[in-house]
């Protein structure tokens, strides 16, 4: 029997123009009425991620900061920060490139500091809490930083998913969009905060299904013991996976679901 469902948002269960299809708040209160927990797993930070949700907010738990941590019953119950000396080197090392634009993703608020119109306009579309600062290294002084987010004026996997990786050694770089790359302590990913959620509910690996379309989403796929990929995901990852189903112009994440619970 499914309790879990762990689920991408961009690409996987939001359709190409972003918008949340109309199905999906009746389907997670049929989900939380047979006693099914629906968790969005997501790069996207945790007050986004509420407002998103906020017509079913009670009855879901939330993994943001691509597994920086994990929201349920009205608290933080997870939480993997990067150390601040890591952001820091990582900071500096990040401006060194051109086109590349860093978000300290804290838990409560994002800051940034380039005020380039192009990135702050896709910046405030993708937040629902940021905030400009001068500097990214004073705030690291006063918060805790879950990751790195940077925003590429090129698409990543051309740019500064090839250049980000080998520059920035001992952090876990990896490509969580299209134009997004997240930088974050090695051993953060959505699998470990699945993995954490699971056992504050009792969930095993047999009892929890996870959808996603992109490398970010692997380790949570590998939690799962029902994992499945749509059919536009990152072709690697459907190597890697197998299990595929419609794309997210299809829809395929709610109908999977549907298929599931019925």
């Amino acid at each position: 029997m499914i309790k879990l469902i762990a689920c991408d948002l961009d690409g996987t269960l939001l359709p190409p123009d972003k918008v949340m299809p109309s199905q999906t708040f009746p389907l997670i209160e049929n989900l939380f009425r047979a006693g099914i927990v629906f968790a969005p797993s997501s790069g996207r930070q945790l007050p986004n991620l509420k407002k998103m949700f906020a017509p079913v907010l009670d009855k879901i738990a939330i993994i943001a900061e691509n597994g920086g941590l994990v929201w349920h019953g009205d608290k933080i119950v997870f939480s993997d920060p990067t150390p601040a000396d890591d952001i820091l080197r990582a900071l500096k090392i990040i401006r060194e490139f051109d086109g590349l634009y860093p978000v300290l993703s804290c838990t409560d608020c994002a800051y940034y500091e380039d005020e380039n119109p192009l990135f702050v306009d896709i910046l405030k579309r993708s937040y629902s809490s940021e905030k400009l600062v001068d500097n990214l290294d004073d705030v690291v002084k006063n918060a805790t930083a879950l990751k790195i987010s940077v925003w590429d004026s090129q698409p990543a996997a051309e740019h500064g998913g090839i250049l980000l990786p080998p520059a920035i050694e001992g952090l876990r770089t990896m490509i969580s969009g299209y134009d997004w790359i997240d930088v974050s302590i090695s051993r953060a990913n959505k699998g470990r905060a699945l993995e954490a959620l699971m056992a504050k509910l009792g969930v095993k690996r047999g009892e929890c299904a996870a959808f996603g379309d992109h490398m970010n989403d692997y380790e949570m796929l590998k939690a799962s013991g029902m994992p499945y990929v749509t059919a536009n995901a990152y072709p690697p990852l459907k190597a890697l996976i197998g299990e595929e189903i419609e794309s997210n112009a299809d829809f395929g994440v709610i109908k999977k679901i549907k298929e599931m619970i019925l």
